[in-house]
């Protein structure tokens, strides 16, 4: 199939290896078992009835070609699923299976089940992001650099403070996942129009003691036509996908061969160019924003089919469950990336300190201006920065002495150290120490 080549290489391959359709088979059978486990201890069922289920419901008792093709007669996974447990199984337990039950309440919990560990493991790359991005911030709080806006040279900045705004994107978004993770994966179970019907006060209580057994969030109400918890899923995901796009972008256009402030880890055979042997390309920045693209129209699927019909989604539910499981191993994948990036980073300062003089000056004229502006006209100390600015670029020389070469200048008594202090860029830096040191603080390094 087109996946191993156009697919996988953006996703993460541990991911995949736990979300095999045998892993949702086995998380419905987790779902189901819960239930019947529950119910026991309400006495709705015999002593002993969640044990004998679990017995004989082996996962090798499931065929699963047949249930891939009976998944197309009957909508959703989890028909298919509950008549082949039920073959399975003595007539004596048969009607005991999937009491008050409805085919949502077993797939929505089951991708839960599937989702929640893949979701702890981005959470935890993104620690392990934040540390390898700390690391290189406080190496390079002091590195000069110079700051770009529409893509072009603006003032100076340090290195280290454009990691700590990368870091505190990461930061902004894993705390949604954060709260995700600790509230927002729940159990569904609600039966077949979301009130318990056939289990009337018993219900609630049933979907409070499956969310405990099965180590997922209790929601106030069943959820099945709420898709909400989707939604805020779905959100968390992209935003995280959004910080790790934003460094990669970056990272990217540094690495540029006129720029080279920035490098990928260099490997053999990573990044070569299939006819140009000298290129070494960011394949590691396009993995994650491949990966991030990918995450953004998943979540237009999901919030496209966020509003369902009446108590039971036509469609929109069944639109879900891919994109939902393919944000999450994107995710996970662009993460496992982003994380080697970051913590094999190969930076340049004497590129940065090169780019910082490659306008001769010229970034340097609003702090001159300021300077001058003691012994001249607002208007006229900005023409003379900017003029001299000019002839720094085209004599190749310095930016200081181009100003008090000027004629506008010299002979004016103007404080010449201090108009040369004003000017080099590693000095007008404005609070990119103190913001590295805020990052720091609030990160807890």
């Amino acid at each position: 199939m087109y996946e191993q080549l156009l697919r996988h290489p953006f996703t993460s391959a541990g991911g995949r290896d736990h979300c095999r359709a045998e892993d949702l088979i086995a998380a419905m059978r987790a779902v189901e078992l819960a239930l019947a486990a529950e119910q026991e201890n309400l006495g709705l069922l015999p002593a002993g009835t969640a044990e004998a289920l679990d017995r004989h419901l082996a996962l090798d008792a499931f065929d699963l070609e047949a249930l891939a093709a009976d998944t197309v007669k009957g909508g959703n996974p989890a028909i298919p699923f509950v008549k082949q447990a039920r073959a399975a199984l003595p007539d004596a337990l048969k009607p005991h299976f999937h009491r008050g039950a409805t085919s949502q309440d077993i797939v929505d919990s089951a991708l839960m089940l599937v989702l929640k560990p893949r979701l702890t493991r981005c959470r935890r790359l993104l620690t392990e992001t934040t540390a390898a991005g700390r690391a290189l911030m406080t190496d390079h709080r002091d590195t000069a650099m110079v700051g770009r806006t529409l893509m072009q040279q603006a003032l100076p900045i340090t290195f280290g403070a454009k990691v700590g705004q990368w870091l505190w994107g990461l930061h902004q978004a894993g705390e949604r996942l954060n709260a995700v993770l600790a509230e927002g994966l729940y159990v569904q179970f609600g039966g077949a129009v979301g009130v318990h019907s056939g289990l009337d006060d018993s219900g609630v209580a049933i979907m409070t003691g499956m969310a405990r057994r099965l180590g997922l969030a209790e929601p106030w109400l069943p959820w099945h036509t709420d898709r909400q918890p989707i939604h805020a899923l779905g959100c968390a995901l992209d935003a995280v996908a959004v910080a790790a796009e934003k460094i990669a972008l970056d990272v990217a256009l540094m690495t540029q061969t006129e720029i080279g402030e920035l490098a990928e880890p260099a490997e053999a055979g990573v990044g070569e160019s299939s006819s140009m042997p000298h290129k070494r390309n960011p394949v590691g920045c396009a993995r994650i924003r491949a990966a991030a693209r990918q995450i953004h129209g998943a979540l237009n699927v999901l919030a496209s089919a966020g509003a369902q019909p009446l108590e039971r989604g036509l469609g929109e539910w069944h639109a879900e469950w891919a994109p939902l499981l393919d944000a999450v191993l994107l995710l996970e994948g662009a993460l496992e990336t982003l994380h080697h990036l970051l913590a094999g980073l190969e930076v340049h300062p004497e590129a940065m300190a090169r780019n910082l003089a490659v306008t001769g000056g010229a970034i340097m004229a609003e702090p001159a201006a300021r300077v001058l502006q003691g012994v001249l006209a607002g208007d006229e100390a900005r023409r003379v920065a900017r003029e001299a600015s000019e002839v720094a670029r085209r004599d190749g020389v310095a930016y200081a002495e181009a100003l008090l070469a000027h004629d506008r200048v010299a002979g004016s008594g103007i404080d010449a150290e201090a108009l040369r202090q004003a000017v080099r860029p590693e000095l007008y830096i404005g609070s990119s120490r103190q913001l590295v040191e805020r990052v720091l603080a609030r990160l807890g390094g």
